[in-house]
């Protein structure tokens, strides 16, 4: 078995972090079984190296290994390029084709970005990891492939899983050993080292002198966060070689080629939806219209016990828990259904060659008077009269379909209109 470091060597791997460390250990032990292993970490840690070193160093290194981007195929024709497809299966299948696993029979397939599959295609690769059977698209007849499926993803499984994302089930054939590889930000001690690495492959490259960090540029880059892991460290090493003329980076430079990330302080996250949350504005406008609904439900049965028993007191004390929920408490001063038949007290306004004093005392009471126009309004017995003539003159006079309009019975309303002297 070859150690860590002739792994590194052998596939161009640098690094000291003991999280990578461990994570090729893995990689060279599980190589010579034919477990499945699914590989997880961030966009752009490196994970396709691990799938390379599983093949190379497992009885399969002289078949095939073919890797797929999951996510690079679109839904409607991954089914046919992972499993092949039937000669008129489909539209422009002018002939039949073979997928990658009937290709790759006897070798290493590493499916990348798995948690992309759509779950049609997941059902499918279930059934090729449980007995390695699989249908081509417009095909009834089963074949047999035998290949060892490496996966990668930098999807979070578990949350894939409970959103329905992913199937539990697959997941747990894939994977069989879990490979995590570590994101660059907890490889600090490697940051610097993967730098001078890539500035020396692109100062050969381009025919250039190699750049080179100051003291304080390299503790920016050892502090900065690296979204984008080594992907993002590789990109920003070419544009400095290729773009600065002096060859000796200050931390100033390179803070202008770091893309700004925003404060590192800790900040709490809601996670959780409370119930009054909303996702989208016709959520709200779908409330708004349920309640205008039902407070308009309440207003209708509020008029006809008016219109059935035509005592406002006795309507008022049978439904006060109806009114205080339409109008809100019955002491509030915007209240509208009270009885407002007494007199009003008159506040006398002073004339200009009134007394100081008698002004005071008039305004000890009323610190300020408001003048208030109040909307004249029809009675309930009025309002009950037109509606009962209104539907009257639409229906010619019929009791029977004047009633049913009003939601009241015929002899109700017959009392009505001998009430009114209709």
């Amino acid at each position: 078995m070859e150690s860590v470091q002739a792994i590194k060597q052998r596939f161009g791997i640098i690094g000291n972090s003991p999280a990578l460390n461990r994570a090729i250990e893995k990689a060279i032990q599980v190589a010579p079984t034919d477990i499945s292993v699914l590989v997880t970490g961030e966009s752009g840690v490196g994970k396709e190296s691990i799938p390379k070193i599983i093949h190379q160093l497992s009885h399969r290194k002289h078949n095939k290994y073919i890797a797929v981007n999951c996510g690079a195929i679109p839904e409607g024709t991954i089914d046919s390029e992972l499993f092949g497809h039937e000669k008129g299966s489909f539209t422009g299948a002018t002939q039949t084709r073979e997928g990658y696993f009937e290709v790759a029979d006897g070798g290493t397939i590493f499916l990348d970005e798995v948690g992309e599959l759509p779950l049609t295609t997941q059902v499918r690769l279930l059934r090729v990891l449980e007995n390695g059977e699989f249908l081509k698209v417009g095909s009834s007849k089963v074949q047999k492939t035998n290949v060892r499926i490496v996966a990668a993803t930098n999807v979070n499984m578990f949350e894939a899983i409970q959103k329905e994302k992913f199937r539990e089930d697959l997941f747990y054939r894939l994977s069989t050993v879990d490979i995590h590889l570590p994101p660059l930000r907890e490889r600090q001690e490697d940051i610097h080292l993967l730098f001078r690495k890539f500035a020396s492959d692109f100062a050969l490259k381009y025919k250039m002198p190699t750049v080179k960090l100051t003291d304080n540029a390299i503790q920016l880059l050892i502090k900065y966060r690296w979204s984008g892991n080594i992907r993002q460290l590789r990109n920003i090493a070419e544009q400095l070689s290729v773009l600065e003329q002096n060859r000796t980076i200050s931390a100033e430079t390179l803070r202008s080629y770091l893309p700004s990330t925003g404060t590192n302080l800790p900040a709490v996250i809601k996670t959780s939806k409370s119930e009054s949350d909303f996702s989208s504005e016709r959520e709200i406008l779908y409330k708004v219209l349920f309640d205008m609904k039902s407070d308009l439900n309440d207003l209708k049965k509020l008029t006809m016990e008016l219109m059935k028993h035509g005592n406002v007191k006795d309507v008022e004390k049978n439904n006060e828990s109806l009114i205080q929920k339409i109008y809100g408490n019955a002491n509030d001063e915007d209240t509208d259904y009270e009885d407002t038949t007494d007199t009003p007290e008159v506040i006398s306004i002073p004339e200009h060659n009134q007394k100081v004093e008698d002004v005071e005392t008039n305004l000890d009471k009323y610190h300020f008077a408001e003048e208030i126009e109040e909307e004249e309004t029809l009675s309930l017995q009025d309002k009950e009269l037109e509606l009962i003539k209104k539907s009257l003159e639409r229906h010619h006079g019929k009791r029977k379909l004047a009633a049913a309009e009003l939601g009241i019975s015929e002899r109700t309303l017959y009392r009505k209109i001998k009430q009114y002297d209709l």
